[in-house]
């Protein structure tokens, strides 16, 4: 029985304290949405490169990506009809606007936004019931949102996401800071400083408490990152947190929308073989080390097509083209495919079902 209190987003309420976290090109999204929305969390579709499938993708990228979100947002509907179903959209997204109204047309319950300050979020969902939640990583950045919607908007963040130098995929801080939490190398979480991103986390806590007293309202956190097991779960409610953020732990089950080839090489991967990559957008990014990493570290890759994904991306000036390396993930082709993780993702080893993780996380096996 899950003796945990439900996550409340202003009129929604997850049975369970859970956000799925979005993970891009095509990991998460309706059939994980769904599933997980089903099981009493949030379940987040990520429109990074949503429509890679479509027969159209290669010539108009952005109209397939369009096009995606309503149906993948229809499907996880279909799976969670009384569920709580969002989206993950990366303010570094070329067209970010577009997607962001694509996605309250579609019908989103929610959208969390990173990769960047979400600063304009606010006037693209006016009017809109569509909830919204910023991603930020250290209390500079969350006091930056916070004043920012405050002053230009009047308005507070409806959910606050705290991520973690553990997290996966793209992570919001310099590599330095990586070293500093002994997040960068390949013993993590032996040499990772809890107590140091806790410390972060309180900071973080501090400025939403402000925030609150001025607008005489809660602001639910949810801290995302390394979140694998009920402990790590309860850890981060202690800390104050009202719910969590789960990326990696979601990915080997029966419901993601991975290949088994992706979700079998998280299966295989040793603690030493997750490592911290620098991606071609620049940001430091966790992922499995694997024959394509290897390559792409002492050459630059031939890029034959501009996908248009991010706003700041010079084809000219890139290692190797980061939607190519994500689809090719997506589509199982693993030997030419950048494989994002969590710092956990070693810790997997099986498939399982996302009710039986829900279960779980929530402490309620």
């Amino acid at each position: 029985m899950n003796s945990l209190k439900p996550l409340k987003i202003g009129d929604l309420i997850a049975k369970n304290p859970v956000i799925q976290g979005g993970m891009g090109v095509g990991i998460s999204l309706s059939s994980l949405a769904g599933a997980v929305a089903n099981a009493g969390g949030v379940g987040i579709i990520s429109t990074a490169q949503i429509g890679f499938r479509d027969p159209e993708f290669l010539k108009k990228p952005l109209e397939a990506n369009l096009r995606a979100i309503k149906t993948e947002f229809d499907r996880a509907r279909k799976i969670a009809p009384k569920g709580i179903i969002g989206f993950n959209i990366m303010v570094a997204t070329r067209n970010y606007a577009l997607y962001v109204k694509e996605a309250v047309k579609a019908g989103a319950d929610i959208i969390i936004s990173g990769a960047g300050l979400p600063v304009t979020l606010p006037e693209l969902v006016q009017g809109a019931k569509t909830k919204i939640a910023p991603i930020v990583s250290t209390a500079k950045s969350a006091m930056v949102i916070c004043k920012m919607w405050d002053r230009k908007y009047h308005r507070i963040p409806d959910l606050l996401v705290i991520e973690g130098p553990l997290a996966g995929g793209h992570l919001g801080f310099s590599r330095e800071q990586l070293t500093e939490y002994g997040a960068d190398t390949e013993d993590v979480p032996a040499t990772y400083d809890q107590a140091a991103y806790d410390e972060e986390i309180r900071r973080i806590m501090k400025v939403v408490k402000e925030y609150e007293e001025k607008y005489k309202q809660h602001i639910p956190v949810a801290v995302a990152g390394g979140i694998y097991t009920h402990e790590d779960v309860l850890h981060a409610l202690e800390l104050g947190a009202d719910g969590v953020q789960v990326g990696t732990r979601f990915v080997t089950t029966e419901e993601c929308d991975a290949p088994l080839a992706y979700k079998q090489a998280y299966i295989n991967a040793k603690k030493e073989d997750i490592v911290i990559t620098k991606s071609p957008v620049g940001m430091p990014g966790r992922a499995i080390r694997n024959a394509f990493l290897e390559r792409v570290a002492g050459q630059k890759a031939k890029i034959e097509n501009c996908y248009q994904c991010l706003e700041h991306c010079d084809p000219k000036n890139i290692p190797y083209c980061i939607t190519k390396a994500l689809s090719n993930a997506a589509e199982g082709k693993l030997e030419d495919a950048l494989l994002f993780c969590g710092s956990n993702a070693y810790r997997a080893d099986r498939i399982e079902t996302v009710s039986a993780v829900m279960a779980d996380l929530v402490g309620a096996v």
